[in-house]
């Protein structure tokens, strides 16, 4: 297979190359926003987890030109986007970028400060583990990984803001439910067109933040173990909750899940697009390396790995 083969099984990784976009999810919070209009009045915007980077470009277009084109946001307050994760991520315009933990207090208050001293607008987080393919394994750390970030969204999202995460569905997602609607008003679950409908993957929107009467965040507990169920149980609140389910975008949008020709319109002819933005020093770098140099059964091969590069991640060129 080429280059162009990912091309015409993801219609999504294709057009976010040709649009700009670092990752085909720029349209799930897109097809997102055009339901729920979430950037409307927002001036401070925070993206957890964000490498490579494909939302907080998203927030950097649309808040940043909002702001270009009526010189500032609603309210008179400039336009200030914080992008947060472990790893390291090339810059953006506008987008303050923070490489740390965000089951850290300093973490937190690291953004706060960025603000100014203010809270965030809207959080966003699109932030996954590496899926094992064990559903059930898959579930829990996703619904760690959540509240990790609600746990600081806590600390840095004012009292009526928004909240959007990625969730994995599962059995037991209801009690997920029951845990955001004890600080959230309105809870949707929503499904974008460029999400796979084979994919267990969806979106929460928390809407209305506004935490029980006395909660005072803290970051003793930001994950789901049995310390943190009887911190959290302390709290007054539905068991469990349905919650409405939506499929957000256009349904004349393309169908993530279908192959297409390479040659959309007729008359324009398919050029390849290499990716907007190769990864830093990503995680699986060594293991490429060794595959590509057929050394995965060596041991003494893990000594030198050259640094990232874009022909490290992507495929060789061949004629298609």
């Amino acid at each position: 297979m080429g280059r162009s083969s990912k091309d015409k099984r993801d219609i999504y990784y294709r057009l976010a190359k040709e649009e700009g976009w670092r990752a085909r999810s720029a349209f799930k919070l897109l097809q997102l926003d055009h339901e729920f209009n979430l950037f409307t009045g927002v001036s401070r915007a925070v993206d957890l987890c964000a490498a490579p980077g494909s939302w907080s470009q998203v927030l950097s277009r649309k808040l940043r030109g909002v702001e270009e084109k009526s010189e500032k946001a609603e309210g008179g307050e400039e336009v200030k986007i914080v992008a947060v994760d472990l790893q390291a991520m090339a810059p953006l315009p506008g987008v303050t970028q923070i490489q740390g933990d965000i089951t850290k207090v300093s973490t937190a208050q690291e953004i706060i400060r960025h603000f100014e001293g203010q809270p965030a607008d809207l959080v966003v987080c699109d932030g996954a583990p590496d899926v094992t393919g064990l559903h059930d394994v898959d579930e829990y750390i996703q619904a760690q990984l959540l509240l990790a970030a609600v746990n600081i969204t806590t600390h840095v999202l004012k009292p009526g803001g928004t909240f959007v995460a990625k969730i994995f569905r599962g059995k037991d997602v209801t009690l997920l439910y029951s845990q955001l609607k004890i600080f959230f008003s309105g809870v949707t679950c929503a499904k974008p067109r460029s999400s796979r409908n084979s994919s267990i993957e969806a979106f929460v929107v928390c809407q209305n933040y506004s935490p029980p009467e006395g909660y005072v965040p803290n970051m003793s507990n930001p994950l789901l173990d049995h310390s943190y169920d009887v911190d959290f149980n302390q709290l007054e609140g539905p068991n469990r909750v349905i919650v409405p389910f939506l499929a957000c975008g256009d349904l004349s949008a393309f169908d993530s899940d279908r192959t297409y020709p390479l040659q959309l319109e007729a008359g324009k002819e398919y050029q390849y697009t290499p990716p907007t933005q190769p990864p830093i020093c990503p995680p699986y770098q060594q293991a490429c390396h060794l595959r590509k140099n057929n050394l995965l059964s060596r041991e003494d091969a893990l000594s030198n790995c050259p640094s990232t590069s874009q022909d490290e991640t992507e495929p060789p060129a061949k004629s298609t």
